[in-house]
């Protein structure tokens, strides 16, 4: 079964008139919302969620909460969710094109009796998820995906999940991790995870699911930086009130870099274990005057900006809008570490490739990131291929370079469904 896709909405990027001077509020992290949802589903009682993210990918995890028994109760500036029921019918989940919905729900459904068929986007079906599908058949959850360890694929439980020990090379995806981290602590035995591989990409995400657990009275033992133990006990209800999305604030911070301009951001964490936080220090290296306060962050840009040589492999998710200022710069950049990026909503790397050379620009790939050498560029068409960042990216770029045509401008809805009107009020101000 595939899952239908909205139809495509061309968008001509805004060409800026002037630097950007604003201020502008971000919605909150879809990384902290549906970890929140997923602690409040498995929590011994009612929990609320403040400030959370109501996008296309937590609307799809709320939708998959419900049809696993929870409650669901919307209010203003809230969600209230009742814990997941001991068993459901059987359902048919759409995850879209959500890494969280299609890594994060799994283990979750096996907590619940009953039969669970996930699927979503035909791009979804590319994406990264034999490494899970395997561990959970290693916990003896019965899961039906014909062989082919990728969507679509189907779970059948009593909702008793013993635990134990697996071993997992979370590689392409630290998402991997962080989904048997929630879950584990209603294993019966709990749970200790090894990750087998070189690499384990974008490791502030699994600090952030680490630390939420902790907040939750749920006991993690970290060895060695590739162990986990997850001790069995319960799950306590939480008030959450969910930060800013710090990796979605990063077309509007790039926005004020390429037009020499500034922005305010307010509230702004001080302290968090966001990937975006990680803004500060890069494009405080790429020449920008940066200042966190009590206002929050304020972002001023006022020389040339610099080329530079970083390693994005904890924060791969920054790479396609930091592409997009770094081929404004004054000398050629490197982002290397980032060789996972092949398996995200699309192949990032190939995709930020193909899209600079529809407009004239010079981006090279390596074997684990890329080179962007910047050059004039000219008007020209902009793919999105159904990823957010990639949209994004694009506005960026049609901020300094007229013409540029996106084809799919609404796949924002993905993480910013208002992005078309931040967008406007930001250049227009």
């Amino acid at each position: 079964m595939q899952m239908s896709e909205s139809a495509p909405q061309k968008w001509t990027a805004i060409t800026a008139q002037r630097p950007i001077q604003s201020k502008i509020e971000i919605p909150g992290s879809k990384s902290a919302t549906n970890r929140a949802f997923i602690l409040a589903a498995l929590a011994d009682s009612n929990s609320t969620i403040r400030k959370p993210l109501l996008a296309r990918d937590t609307k799809l995890m709320l939708k998959a909460l419900t049809q696993l028994g929870c409650e669901i109760k919307n209010g203003d500036g809230f969600v209230e969710i009742s814990p997941m029921k001991v068993a459901h019918q059987d359902v048919a989940i759409d995850v879209g094109l959500a890494g969280t919905v299609m890594r994060f729900v799994p283990p979750l459904a096996a907590l619940s009796a009953g039969l669970s068929h996930f699927d979503g986007d035909e791009r979804a079906r590319h994406r990264p998820m034999k490494e899970l599908i395997n561990a959970l058949k290693d916990l003896k959850i019965s899961v039906d995906d014909s062989g082919s360890g990728t969507l679509p694929f189907s779970i059948t439980s009593d909702g008793i999940v013993e635990g134990g020990e697996i071993i997992i090379d979370a590689s392409s995806s630290s998402q991997f991790v962080s989904a048997l981290l929630l879950a584990g602590a209603k294993f019966k035995n709990g749970l200790t995870i090894r990750h087998s591989g070189e690499k384990l990409p974008s490791l502030p995400h699994i600090e952030m699911t680490i630390d939420m657990l902790k907040q939750v009275g749920v006991v993690v033992k970290t060895q060695d930086k590739n162990i986990w133990q997850v001790m069995p006990g319960k799950i306590s209800a939480k008030d959450w009130l969910i930060e800013p999305d710090l990796s979605n604030a990063g077309p509007f911070l790039a926005a004020a870099v390429v037009t020499r301009g500034s922005i305010q951001i307010p509230d702004w964490p001080k302290e968090t274990t966001q990937a975006g936080k990680m803004w500060i220090d890069i494009l405080s290296k790429m020449g920008a005057e940066i200042e966190l306060n009590e206002k929050g962050l304020i972002l001023t840009q006022k020389n040339e900006i610099n080329g530079i040589d970083y390693d994005l492999g904890d924060v791969g998710e920054l790479t396609p809008v930091l592409v997009a200022i770094a081929s404004f710069a004054n000398s050629p950049s490197t982002f290397s570490g980032i060789s996972h990026l092949r398996g995200h909503e699309t192949d990032r790397l190939a995709a930020l490739v193909e899209d600079f050379q529809n407009i004239g620009g010079n981006v090279k790939e390596t074997s684990d990131g890329l080179i962007i050498t910047p050059t004039k560029m000219h008007a020209g068409n902009w793919k999105s291929f159904d990823d957010h960042r990639m949209a994004t990216a694009g506005a960026v770029i049609g901020l300094n370079v007229p013409g540029i045509e996106i084809d799919d401008i609404g796949t924002t809805s993905k993480t910013l469904p208002n992005f078309i009107e931040m967008w406007n009020s930001l250049v227009q101000e």
